[in-house]
């Protein structure tokens, strides 16, 4: 069982002393740490870091996920990084390694690794209180979510997550943990690469039931929502794709959001 206390690469971080000077490379990890009560000690976000909006607009940017600038990041004398495998490029990170002291990496895959992400913070940050808290609210909006879906039948669908080339999730990655958390299948069920290329003639897609189209990565629409009707042959239903993908404190009301879809009979 991995280690809560250790980040995606093993490394342990000690508890912080002092006042921390952190940036934040990851959009759901930035909400995660104002809601853990740190909002102050943030320096640094990309510009993907919306939330929560009044708070994150004294925060200076230093780019995207993708295309940090590595001097703004200097800059601002951070006493911690936080960065995840698939959000951000690793050069990028490995770059800013030797002068920020505390450079904390994440890759949640699965909807219980939000619960190692409260301890792995609280105890970094020493907000263990804070981070008990979020685990209980996590563990009870878990726990309402599959008394629906026990009830419900499970159902296989597709979730694009980009359009031109589309693009889906594989099984082995947080979306489609979230998904199936709420009784919902995501196809293919085995795919070499964990965000597929596919084609609208894919045999896999005959056993699609119902599409599930997000508002991000790529902003879907009521038009693109036609389209793939079009395309598919199958139901879609439009959904809001932060409370799908955002790991974190975010997770908590992604798992009620998903329940309320659920218990309406989506």
């Amino acid at each position: 069982m991995p280690d809560p206390l250790r980040d995606a690469l093993g490394r342990y971080h000690a508890p912080c002393t002092g006042e921390p000077r952190i940036v934040s490379l990851v959009p759901s990890l930035t909400e995660l740490l104002c809601d853990l009560g740190l909002a102050a000690a943030l320096v640094g976000r990309t510009g993907f870091c919306v939330h929560p909006r009044e708070v994150v607009r004294r925060i200076p940017k230093v780019g995207g996920t993708k295309d940090v600038d590595l001097d703004a990041v200097r800059a601002l004398a951070p006493t911690h990084l936080i960065a995840d495998i698939d959000e951000n490029r690793r050069p990028q990170v490995e770059a800013l390694v030797t002068c920020v002291p505390q450079v904390i990496v994440v890759h949640p895959r699965a909807v219980e690794d939000n619960l190692a992400l409260y301890t792995l913070f609280g105890h970094a940050f020493c907000r263990e209180e804070e981070a008990a808290r979020l685990a209980a609210e996590f563990r009870a909006s878990r726990a309402e979510l599959a008394g629906i879906v026990a009830r419900c039948p499970r159902q296989a669908v597709l979730y694009p997550i980009w359009r031109e080339p589309w693009i889906t999730i594989g099984r082995d990655t947080y979306i489609a943990s979230m998904l199936a958390a709420a009784g919902w299948d995501s196809l293919p069920a085995v795919s070499a690469r964990r965000f597929p290329v596919f084609e609208w003639n894919a045999p896999w897609l005959a056993t699609v039931e119902r599409v599930l189209l997000p508002s991000e990565p790529y902003a879907f629409t009521a038009r693109h929502a036609a389209e793939v009707t079009r395309l598919s042959g199958k139901p879609v239903v439009r959904i809001d794709g932060e409370m799908v993908s955002w790991y974190g404190s975010r997770a908590i009301a992604g798992l009620r959001y998903l329940a309320a879809l659920r218990r309406a009979g989506a």
